[in-house]
């Protein structure tokens, strides 16, 4: 034999006995002599007690998942039995955790490049308490020596592994207290067969009939190969208190979270109500170590959207019993995170709902966007966005401002701090509104932008009766009170198909047209029209007027006036005009007039939106030396809720003397501009009767 080959063969035979000493050493060593080596150093290094209370050993065994030379290496996997880790001072209970054991499997090779590799770590029967209090200091946060100087040494951690358990949480900062159990399933379950069952589960407990307006193979979560060969194997259940608020939830998962593996997806599954709000999930959490990735199919339901707010932290307007399904995608990062809700569909009240948004976390405050559209949209489920619905749908909902009896504006106060905790960029569109006979609304598209607390609906369009609707909306949620501008445009609404089941405009060719640009403060319906500010145009020609339409459409005082003027009949109506000028709320009349074929009724005073106090005079003025059976001249005052409708005292002709001078006075040149863009030539009608109007010769005493 060459000198070289017994060099090599001492060598390996010197280096084969130290290794099979050192294991025997390490074998028959007894490790419970480091336990206060251990338990000191430990302590020390998180700043509060830590004790191993049981035997600490270590077992010798071969890796399996170890090829060729290295399969041959045993790897020692140390157990630490009764571990005990103590509380800061400030929390309620004395101890953050307690486990039945410890087992830490290592790899010994890496350590001779300084390299710590722990392939596992099983957490057995742990006893987690987790608290924060007021000013936020949370226990489970834990304050680590800093060092100058970088280590040589590198940690890695392979997967966590954990077995039944207890979690208790007191966090007294969010109001929250949750008491979850862990336990481990009879028999491990396929992904595939939770994901179906917890699919049927969850459509039934959500209700709407949400499963049959979605698409179920766009919702699907991870259906990843690794996915599939998953398995479901400890189940969970939570039960608590979120803000005063029920919790209760149950749910199923894997058994060891892979934390270097980032294409071994972890199964999750949870059904959780808080309050009425319910959620569902089913799918993976991949890559926590890099804190990973989320592949849910997602389910959300209750009796209000904006009831998501203090759960996903994103303010949602006021909405009917809802409930979605959709696919969620979600990138975790620690200074900003990405999540998708994609091919979500859904109700809203009677209302479909779908589409996909994306949510942006990491800059001043989360960023909203996407495209909603709806197929078929209910009119009535757009009332909670105003306040409008009724006082038994509003307790449903949560909210418990009582509308007064006495008034007719919503008083709900809008929630304007939440306009400040998000950013957005959203378009939504209705391709067809389900709405009453009194609305005839047919489609809705609008564009919702939302940064710092500036709210702009630009623009907001409405097919109305044949015609349009387009506003400029803008919402100052920054101020206190909110500061609103609103500028709105109305085009050729058809009186026929604004009233279908009036008979006298069935062959009509009457338009509506208008103008509104309004600026106001408040933070309700009711207080921003209140101290409105701007001016209301409006013009209407060729159509027809009755009490029973008026009683119809819910027009409360107009339906007293008409009936007063004309009683019952139905009265054809050449033009109506109305210029309304506003000061704090305070609506003024410049010009409200309707002219007949026998007369000219005019229409002068206040109406104070603050108060909802009416002051008006109606008077009518019967052209030339007709016999017109007119009633005398009315006033009307009182609350909009209770108008008070009166005949005034004093001669008729001197008041339709006055009525007419108010029409000189106050020249109709701005209402002239709302009859060019008509469509026909009957919107001539309203520009010959508001020309007239203009160039009348004034009653005797009133000067022009």
């Amino acid at each position: 034999m060459k000198r070289s080959h017994k060099i090599l063969t001492w060598v390996a035979g010197v280096l084969l006995v130290l290794v099979t000493a050192l294991i025997l050493v390490m074998a028959l060593f007894d490790w419970n002599r480091l336990k206060p080596a251990i338990n000191e150093q430990v302590s020390s290094a998180i700043g509060r007690p830590f004790v191993i209370q049981g035997d600490l050993t270590a077992v010798w065994q071969r890796e399996p998942s170890a090829s060729g030379w290295r399969g041959w290496m045993p790897w020692p996997t140390f157990t630490a039995r009764d571990i005990r880790i103590g509380n800061p001072s400030w929390t309620k209970q004395p101890q953050f955790a307690q486990l039945d054991a410890l087992m830490i499997r290592v790899s010994p090779l890496p350590l001779l490049l300084h390299h710590v590799y722990v392939s596992s770590i099983q957490l057995v029967n742990p006893q987690l308490d987790l608290e924060r209090d007021d000013h936020g200091q949370a226990n489970w946060l834990f304050t680590l020596p800093q060092s100058s100087t970088p280590s040589s040494w590198r940690v890695d951690i392979g997967a966590i592994g954990f077995d039944k358990g207890q979690i208790t949480l007191d966090d007294t900062a969010h109001r929250l207290h949750l008491q979850v159990t862990i336990t481990p399933l009879q028999q491990a379950i396929l992904y595939d067969q939770i994901v179906a069952q917890a699919t049927t589960d969850a459509r039934a407990d959500m209700g709407h009939d949400v499963g049959k307006v979605v698409n179920a193979d766009k919702t699907k979560p991870n259906t990843s190969p690794n996915a599939h060969s998953t398995r479901y194997q400890f189940a969970w259940t939570v039960n608590g208190h979120y803000q005063g608020t029920p919790v209760t939830g149950a749910g199923k998962s894997g058994a060891v979270l892979a934390l270097q593996q980032t294409d071994q997806p972890f199964p999750m599954q949870a059904r959780v109500h808080i309050g009425d709000s319910k959620i569902a999930l089913v799918g993976t959490f991949t890559d926590p170590l890099h804190l990973g990735a989320l592949d849910l199919r997602l389910w959300f339901a209750g009796t209000s959207m904006a009831k998501l707010y203090p759960i996903i932290g994103i303010a949602l307007p006021e909405t009917p019993p809802y409930a979605t399904e959709g696919h969620l995608s979600a990138e975790l990062h620690a200074h900003g995170s990405h999540f998708a809700y994609r091919d979500f569909r859904g109700r809203v009240g009677g209302s479909d709902l779908g589409g996909n948004v994306q949510v942006m976390t990491g800059g001043d405050r989360p960023k909203l966007t996407g495209d909603v559209h709806s197929q078929q949209l209910r009119f009535v489920d757009l009332a909670p966005l105003i306040g409008a619905d009724s006082q038994a749908q509003k307790q449903q909902r949560g909210d418990t401002t009582l509308q007064p009896t006495d008034k007719v504006l919503p008083i709900e106060p809008f929630r304007t701090d939440r306009l400040r905790t998000l950013d957005a960029d959203v378009t939504f569109s209705a391709a067809h509104i389900e709405h009453p006979v009194s609305v005839p609304l047919d489609v809705l598209d609008t564009h919702v932008v939302l940064d710092n607390g500036l709210l702009q609906l630009d623009p907001l369009h409405m097919g109305v009766a044949g015609g349009t609707i387009d506003s400029h909306i803008h919402v100052d949620g920054g101020a206190q009170p909110l500061r609103v501008a609103a500028d709105l445009r109305a085009r050729h609404l058809q009186l026929k198909q604004l009233f279908p089941t009036f008979q006298p405009m069935s062959t009509s060719f009457g338009e509506i047209n208008g103008d509104a640009t309004l600026t106001a403060h408040g933070n309700s319906i009711a207080a921003l029209m209140g101290d409105a500010n701007g001016e209301l145009k409006l013009l209407m020609n060729d159509g027809a007027i009755s009490k029973t339409l008026l009683e119809t459409a819910g027009l409360n005082v107009a339906n007293v006036v008409i009936g007063k003027l004309f009683g019952d009949k139905t009265v054809q109506i050449n033009c109506a005009a109305a210029d309304l000028a506003g000061t704090d709320g305070l609506f003024t009349s410049r010009l409200f007039v309707f002219d007949t074929s026998d007369a000219t009724i005019y229409v002068d005073g206040t109406i104070n939106f603050a108060s909802e106090q009416l002051d008006l005079n109606v008077t009518p003025h019967t052209k030339g030396m007709r016999i017109f059976s007119l009633r005398s001249p009315l006033y009307v005052k009182g609350t909009m809720k209770h108008p008070d409708v009166g005949v005034h005292a004093g001669p008729l002709l001197l008041r339709g003397g006055g009525a007419v001078a108010l029409g000189v006075l106050a020249p109709p040149a701005a209402l002239l501009a709302l009859t060019a863009p008509s469509h026909n030539d009957h919107a001539n009608t309203c520009q010959r009767v508001l020309t007239d109007l203009r160039h009348a010769k004034p009653p005797a005493g009133v000067k022009k």
